[in-house]
């Protein structure tokens, strides 16, 4: 893999340090301290309960699942278990949270000390640190009134049940950035504790950078860039970023501590708000929620329930399925693509099944705007045109007839095949009597590939193929007029 390029590589006396802070949005069947549904409901302040509107006198119940999927995160990414851990109130003003605190955990969380290997450009792998993942409740949503100075609350969001991932400074360039996100967000997927889908807020990233010269023992300031919704563009206001601090260094001048923005449209950060001194949470133990203890039998249980994960998929499709790394990586990237990979395979183990679908299938999803969900070419269907194509009964340029006719109607490909008349001509005397005739049919050009134009050999393939109306089999074509043209 080449290296991608940066922004670094023009100031190569600077480096930079990322660290990431990762909220992941669990998709359990009830809120956190409720039993309220945890699902995205349009119509405002419908799905809430005098807990997570805070009304005096209520009391919050911790929901196990979050326990539960809280421990499956630790364990994905290497975490040491904390028990007993505890929740925390985080006093801050946040105009959507009704009880003017946050409960989340603060000193003792739930998982500590781990890491996230990530694969770079190079193929190596590099470890970064997890300093802590805890459980925590979200905020509501504030709306604003685009016609007035008016601002709303909704509070349908109002507890639903966050983790909170928080890395240690140990990412040093953009690249290293998505990498680390794209790995994080598969484990969460693959752990079927969250969508993993970034435009609806369900995992989001706040990204802190800083630059410095090489050599200097102190960080810099640290920049928060919050609210991007795509690796890309977290990957650009990075680079972006860097720039912005490193010449203010050069000229001079004084990097802000604060919170910015990516603007999209003229591709630069903007600053949001201050953030030059540290927020004083006056963090205290909630004393409405008891300890959380993990025993032994509990923790073995969950181990036993894992699901293989990122990495361990990777090794596998590329040292038993004969992948690529570049092949693996797509896949492992996109849980329900790998998924259908898998089911294809396992019907036909054709080398075939992964090209036509980083080819074909992902060819035709992106142009037709087609979820894989409702894709007609199904895992069974796609296996079945390749034990077709293995078997010689059609070749190639028929099969991606035969595909699109199966993703328009999802007929089966045998059905299609016969249909359409388009079994392969694989008859040895058949062939040779048509290439016998198109040879004698073109004496000038026979002459001119004699003559040491090899070119010509793909204008008599091309015949031949005209001449079996596409249903002619390439191989023993090139076979035949190999020999008849020597």
């Amino acid at each position: 893999m080449s290296k991608s390029v940066s922004v670094l590589d023009r100031y190569p006396e600077y480096e930079v340090t990322i660290g990431m802070e990762v909220h992941v949005q669990l998709n359990t069947n009830t809120k956190i301290f409720c039993t309220c549904a945890n699902e995205v409901i349009k119509q405002p302040n419908t799905n809430i309960c005098q807990i997570c509107t805070g009304q005096p006198g209520s009391l919050p119940c911790i929901n196990k699942k979050v326990i539960e999927y809280a421990v499956k995160a630790g364990l994905a990414t290497n975490c040491h278990l904390t028990s007993p851990s505890y929740f925390a109130r985080k006093h801050y003003f946040y105009p959507d949270l009704p009880k003017d605190y946050q409960i989340t955990q603060a000193e003792d969380p739930i998982c500590q000390n781990g890491f996230v290997p990530i694969r770079l450009e190079d193929g190596s792998i590099k470890r970064i640190r997890l300093m802590r993942i805890h459980m925590e409740e979200d905020a509501g949503k504030s709306i604003h009134a685009g016609h007035s100075n008016e601002s709303f609350v909704d509070f349908n969001r109002a507890g639903t049940p966050l983790l909170e991932m928080v890395s240690q400074p140990d990412i040093s360039s953009a690249y290293e950035t998505k990498e680390y996100l794209k790995t994080l967000r598969a484990i969460v997927q693959y752990l079927g504790i969250c969508s993993g889908n970034m435009e609806e807020g369900a995992f989001r990233a706040d990204t802190n950078i800083s630059v410095r010269k090489k050599g200097a023992t102190a960080y810099g300031t640290k920049v928060e860039l919050k609210n991007i919704n795509s690796f890309k563009f977290i990957g650009d206001a990075i680079e972006h970023e860097i720039e912005r601090q490193i010449e203010m260094v050069e000229n001079g001048e004084r990097v802000k501590q604060e919170t910015r923005l990516w603007d999209t449209k003229n591709k630069k950060t903007i600053a949001m708000r201050s953030k030059e001194e540290a927020a004083d949470y006056r963090y205290l133990l909630d004393p409405d929620l008891p300890a959380i203890v993990l025993a032994p039998d509990y923790i073995e249980n969950i181990k036993k329930s894992m699901p293989e994960l990122p990495f361990e998929k990777f090794d596998r499709l590329v040292n038993q399925k004969g992948l690529t790394a570049y092949e693996a990586d797509i896949l492992v990237d996109d849980l329900a693509l790998s998924n259908y990979f898998e089911k294809a395979y396992s019907l036909v183990p054709s080398k075939l099944i992964i090209n036509w679908i980083l080819r074909d299938v992902m060819g035709y999803l992106k142009d037709q705007k087609v979820e894989l969900a409702d894709f007609k070419v199904t895992p069974e269907r796609l296996a079945q045109l390749i034990a077709l194509i293995e078997k010689g009964t059609i070749n190639n340029r028929s099969a991606q007839e035969v595909f699109i006719d199966i993703a328009h109607t999802g007929k089966s490909p045998e059905e299609i095949v016969k249909e359409k008349g388009l079994e392969q001509i694989g008859s040895a005397d058949e062939l040779e009597a048509i290439i016998k005739d198109l040879i004698a049919g073109f004496p000038e050009q026979v002459a001119q590939y004699k003559s040491g134009k090899d070119k010509m050999f793909g204008f008599f393939v091309g015949q031949a193929m005209a001449k079996t109306k596409g249903k002619g089999d390439p191989r023993v074509i090139q076979e035949l007029l190999k020999k008849h043209l020597s």
